[in-house]
């Protein structure tokens, strides 16, 4: 009896002890997100919620491991190898923005197609057990082209750009009419990974209406949204983007503004970190930023109050085409073609040192070993080609369908072409005649960098900073050109509003304004790029006319392997592969190489278009690492 008695003991004093431990470990891992998947949930009644001083999901505790990742700046492809690095880091939600501009190129014309499947997208993202936050705009910033607003809004001139004017409303009204049925069926009480949805994008940095976020969450609701609302916002402007009924969150770079910010928010409401800044972007004629310091100790200090968190970026991408955007903050400046952002996951979807120090904090801190971490695809350094053909732009301009006259200059948004919406991107070539020399003055009517062409003879540039240009003496008529490049719309500041390009307004001449242009739309779209192979190009000579498109090929032998273009001797200008608009270059950097993703080419061949503002190089070369400029930290 006595020994049983003590046995009796000593199982009570070990469960007390299991008890204790057991305690501390859930005291210990408290905040850890709860493993609930997309196919493990039973009920869907409840939702994210956020009524407690962390997240609930079906009342258990939640911690949002983020990461951002954008389906428009990723080749289709690659959706699946890209969402599974992001598990491998420990991730368990997908953040992703809405681009509207992509997906309503002209007014009432919709693209969901292909890279713009977003339902695939987010069906993708279901299947693989990861939730979602979705963030569809209407206004998204992101470093893209007028922060994602379609560019034929402008057409208006007394449009005002997020706020509740009604020529912006009814715009808005008409494409959520559309997007919103399209994600609905992805709402988590409906079965599918969308857990949040947020109410536009850092608008108490701009803060024109009050009245504006009120119509934008009225706008999803009434459309069916019913998961947990969020607003987001910076420093600049936490205290004025918030709305009743939304969970504001808030970004931040550095752990001490981001400690500030923290101070102001609700102590009762878990507090989130939307856009933690893993890196940041590049624009050109700067150099290639990089965030290192720091960024563990944030992390886990962020972690270690129980807030959750979202890397901006954990995979950046690829601007392609013309869809960067620019900042304006006193000065003009362009975003390069890759949005790289140093972010953990690379561009071409490498792991970085980043990736794998973030992969061990959160493997420590759940407490439990990750996915394993997928092979990374492979690049190829192919050989490099020559460009033997090629066609000088003032022989391309046959191809332009519709050359417009007008006694003015007409700004591009205001173009009578794409079925009453403008043009959007690329270059717009204004010619008019003259009969004399002497000072060209743009003001600011240039938008944003215009090469000026006496005949087909080059005489120099205008932009913001240049306005006045002379123009040789000469005898009789002759033709001035002026071939103006949209570098990209401001898409972040009080400055959106004033994004329209080409030329605003008159270029004078000896204070006379010019008159009686032909404008052409130099959209570069691909059919315009394909059809030169229906006429006759010139073989290249030693010195070619230019501008102008230049003409190579790459022959595969085998499968395709990603790769990076580089264009040492080219200065400026736009690459195009199958077609397909891979992004500009430009020598003054930092940006040194354009990503070129495998499921862009083909075994077989591929034609490589050039179009060289300036001047052209010998070689088109390809390499297996990507240069993007020399580096400063943030």
């Amino acid at each position: 009896m006595q020994i049983i008695a003590v046995r009796r003991e000593h199982v009570r004093r070990f469960g007390l002890l299991l008890l204790i431990v057991v305690l501390l470990v859930l005291y210990r891992f408290r905040f850890h997100w709860v493993k609930l998947t997309p196919k493990k949930m039973q009920s869907r009644n409840l939702g994210l919620q956020a009524n407690k001083e962390y997240f609930q999901l079906e009342e258990e505790k939640f911690l949002i491991l983020g990461g951002s990742m954008h389906y428009f700046r990723i080749p289709r492809a690659y959706w699946t190898d890209r969402m599974l690095k992001m598990k491998a880091m420990g991730l368990n939600t997908l953040t992703t923005y809405v681009p509207w501009n992509l997906h309503e190129p002209q007014r009432g014309t919709f693209n969901f197609k292909s890279d713009l499947d977003l339902e695939a997208y987010l069906k993708l993202a279901n299947d693989l057990d990861l939730w979602v936050i979705l963030r569809p705009g209407a206004y998204i910033c992101s470093e893209w082209d007028l922060g994602g607003l379609p560019s034929w809004l402008l057409r208006d001139k007394n449009m005002k750009l997020r706020t509740t004017y009604p020529g912006f409303t009814d715009a808005v009204d008409a494409f959520f009419n559309v997007l919103i049925p399209k994600v609905l069926p992805f709402q988590y009480k409906r079965g599918g990974p969308i857990i949040a949805v947020q109410v536009e994008n850092e608008y108490g940095g701009y803060a024109k209406d009050d009245k504006y976020m009120e119509y934008v969450k009225e706008a999803l609701l009434s459309r069916g949204i019913v998961e947990l609302l969020m607003t987001s916002d910076n420093k600049d402007g936490l205290s004025k983007g918030s709305i009743a009924g939304a969970l504001p969150t808030f970004n931040f770079q550095k752990l001490e503004s981001g400690l500030a910010l923290m101070k102001d928010l609700d102590p009762a409401k878990p507090k989130m970190v939307m856009e933690y800044w893993s890196g940041w972007f590049d624009h050109w004629g700067s150099t290639h930023h990089i965030y290192r310091e720091g960024i563990l100790n944030t992390i886990e200090a962020v972690l270690s109050k129980g807030v959750s968190i979202n890397l901006y970026m954990f995979h950046g991408g690829t601007n392609f085409g013309f869809m960067n955007g620019a900042q304006d903050f006193g000065s003009y400046i362009a975003d390069v073609t890759s949005y790289d952002y140093d972010a953990p996951l690379s561009e071409a979807g490498d792991y970085t040192e980043k990736y794998v120090q973030i992969r061990k904090l959160y493997s420590k801190y759940l407490g439990e070993e990750l996915p394993e971490m997928p092979p990374m695809m492979k690049k190829q350094r192919y050989a490099p080609i020559q460009s033997k053909e090629y066609i000088s732009l003032w022989d391309a301009l046959g191809q332009v369908e519709k050359p417009i006259r007008s006694e003015r200059p007409i700004n591009m948004e205001n173009l009578p072409i794409n079925n009453g919406s403008g043009q959007s991107y690329g270059y717009t070539l204004y010619t008019t005649v003259i009969s004399s020399g002497g000072v060209l003055h743009a003001g600011q009517n240039v938008r944003d960098r215009a090469q000026v062409f006496l005949n087909d003879l080059s005489i120099g540039f205008l932009d913001y900073k240049n306005v006045e240009l002379m123009v040789p003496d000469i005898t009789g008529k002759q033709n001035l050109s002026l071939l103006v490049e949209n570098r990209g719309r401001v898409n972040y500041g009080i400055k959106i509003d004033e994004q329209r390009k080409g030329l605003l307004g008159d270029i004078f001449l000896n204070k006379q304004p010019l008159k009686d242009f032909i404008i052409y739309p130099l959209e570069m779209k691909t059919n315009f790029i394909e059809s030169f192979s229906a006429i006759k190009l010139n073989r290249v000579p030693e010195k070619p006319v230019l501008p102008a498109f230049f003409y190579g090929s790459l022959y595969l032998e085998s499968l395709p392997y990603d790769s990076f273009i580089q264009l040492k001797g080219w200065e400026k200008g736009v690459v195009f592969v199958n077609g397909l608009n891979l992004g500009r270059y430009w020598d003054i950097g930092p940006q040194k190489t354009l990503y070129l993703p495998a499921p862009w080419i083909q075994h077989g061949n591929n034609e490589i278009v050039i179009f060289e503002e300036s001047k052209a190089g010998k070689i088109i070369e390809f390499v297996d690492q990507p240069d993007l400029g020399q580096s400063v930290h943030v």
